[in-house]
């Protein structure tokens, strides 16, 4: 059963990894393109875009570092509420049981 759910918790997470990144690709295209035009009107200068692009880039790593904590949170309570042994668990029974 471990197995099985830990397998399932890999596919999980995998999938989320590829809509997020699905989603953000997306979403950076469409931002460098818009920047592109205001570039190209004169509203913003080159480096003004390079910094936004920039620091979005920061929040973004951000971002994903913190839905990472929060995924592994929940997927760690749920494996609790299903009553999954840990490794640690494991390894204690080993230690019982020699």
């Amino acid at each position: 059963m471990y197995n099985d759910a830990k397998h399932k918790e890999s596919i999980l997470l995998k999938e989320l990894a590829y809509l997020g990144l699905g989603g953000a690709l997306l979403a950076k295209e469409k931002v460098e393109e818009e920047l592109k035009k205001l570039e190209e009107k004169g509203k913003i200068s080159k480096e003004e875009a390079e910094n936004f692009v920039n620091s979005a880039k920061e929040r973004g790593k951000e971002e994903e570092e913190r839905l990472k904590n929060e995924i592994k949170k929940m997927l760690k309570e749920a494996l609790e509420e299903l009553g999954v042994a840990t490794k640690a668990d494991i390894e204690e029974l080993k230690q019982k049981l020699s």
